[in-house]
């Protein structure tokens, strides 16, 4: 499972970064910047929490 943004819709509210920063960040200029490769089994329930609680919509996953 991978998790994606749509940079149009996201405004860096930052719920996602509070659920699970090893995946979530935001770089110098806001703009979400989400790390490369698969999430782990562990992560994923944590990625399906954070991809629910964005308040814009602007996550998703995808296999």
């Amino acid at each position: 499972m991978k998790v994606g943004v749509d940079p149009s819709l996201c405004e860096a509210h930052g719920e996602c970064m509070s659920i699970l920063p090893e995946v979530f960040d935001l770089d110098d200029d806001e703009v979400l910047q989400i790390r490369d490769g698969e999430l782990s089994s562990a992560e994923e329930a944590l990625a399906e929490r954070a991809v629910a609680s964005c308040p814009k919509g602007a996550l998703r996953l995808s296999t």
